[in-house]
């Protein structure tokens, strides 16, 4: 629904929150030479994967009105919380917040961690298996997995209506995938009622997928993820990684942190994979 697009207070929320974040609130490092109070808009602009004029006309209160999609991307970057995020919708001319907009929306706390990983293979996830933000390292080790739209956003969707997630992981746990990924959406199902994300992907994948029919009519709960994970790189080969997990309730977001035993080939892989996912990623 459409509100009214007002100009100078975007303007002025976005000057506030821009002096308000701190060069170490989103992982970077305050030179001796700073002056700006806080971010500098060139800083900001980066976050928000968007051009520095673009992001000062709109600062100015001379900008043209931007698409949700771009209001979504200034509230991730400027680690906005929720009801600010609301309030960014608004002051853009939207009523309400889409959403699969708010679904992505990473909580601030999880932002601040990610800020400190940007070396590591971590990434962070929806209630419903969404990946809402990756590191380089991990591009580089599960593919860009954020770029997805419709179902196919959900990894359970993935997982049984295609083949290219299932060949990032060895075929030996193959099996035990399957049957956690049913089990947990049957959990959110019956968490989160008949009319709810989780019960519409469920009936979906009952009708196109033999292989979670069967193991929906199993009943299974209580199954959970194993702290180890086997991978099966398309370059690299065979990863043995430790997966540590950060849940955060109150928004339904998970962050996954990939690590190896130090000393193994999978770690000497794992560092390889941060050096492969920068150079992928500053080439774009």
């Amino acid at each position: 629904m459409s509100h009214a697009f007002d100009r100078s207070s975007l303007g002025d929320f976005l000057r506030t929150r821009r002096e308000a974040l701190q060069p170490e609130d989103v992982g970077l490092r305050r030179g001796p030479r700073r002056r700006a109070r806080g971010l500098r808009r060139e800083e900001v602009a980066d976050l928000c994967a968007m051009s520095a004029d673009y992001f000062a006309r709109l600062e100015r209160g001379d900008g043209p009105q931007p698409s949700e999609p771009m209001i979504a991307a200034i509230a991730r970057g400027l680690r906005l919380t929720p009801d600010e995020r609301d309030h960014l919708f608004l002051l853009a001319g939207y009523r309400t917040t889409r959403h699969d907009l708010r679904s992505q929306h990473v909580s601030p706390g999880l932002m601040r961690v990610m800020d400190g990983l940007a070396d590591a293979t971590a990434q962070v996830m929806g209630p419903l298996g969404e990946t809402l933000l990756q590191t380089p390292a991990a591009v580089a080790l599960l593919g860009d997995q954020t770029c997805h739209t419709g179902n196919a956003r959900y990894a359970p969707y993935r997982w049984f209506t295609g083949q290219a997630d299932r060949e990032r992981y060895h075929p030996d746990g193959h099996a035990e995938n399957s049957r956690v990924n049913v089990a947990l959406l049957r959990q959110a199902a019956t968490r989160n009622g008949p009319g709810s994300p989780a019960a519409a992907l469920a009936g979906l994948l009952r009708r196109t997928s033999d292989e979670f029919a069967r193991l929906w009519d199993l009943h299974e709960v209580g199954l959970r993820w194993s702290d180890t994970k086997r991978f099966a790189h398309p370059e690299l080969g065979r990863l043995d990684l430790h997966c540590q997990l950060l849940v955060e309730p109150d928004h339904g977001q998970s962050l996954l942190v990939f690590t190896a035993t130090p000393g193994s080939e999978s770690h000497e892989k794992l560092a390889l994979l941060a050096v492969l996912g920068h150079e992928q990623f500053t080439s774009h």
